[in-house]
């Protein structure tokens, strides 16, 4: 109770801890499997986007788009989108002036 009571956290969070230091040691102070669908976009993927929007231009373009970022990668608009926000990439944004 003196723990959660000096860290303002429940009980049971310290109850948790406890209990996997007791039993794995340091290594229970690693996350476990969260529930829910495993993710289908590995880091790789992630770093491909990225890599693109910054270091390529599409034919025929200034920039790249959601969706020409889509066709190119193979993933879908959203994703890209989701990618973009996560790392706060705007390639329609420059940093220069343009005619």
């Amino acid at each position: 109770m003196e723990v959660s009571r000096r860290l303002r956290i429940a009980p049971d969070t310290v109850r948790t801890w406890r209990r996997r230091f007791l039993e794995h040691g340091l290594d229970g102070f690693g996350d476990e499997p969260r529930p829910g669908v495993p993710r289908k976009i590995t880091d790789a993927d992630v770093e491909r986007v990225i890599v693109k929007t910054l270091e390529e231009t599409p034919k025929n373009a200034t920039h790249w788009s959601t969706r020409s970022m889509a066709a190119a990668t193979g993933m879908s608009q959203s994703t890209v989108s989701r990618i973009w926000r996560a790392f706060a990439l705007a390639p329609h944004r420059s940093q220069t002036f343009k005619l």
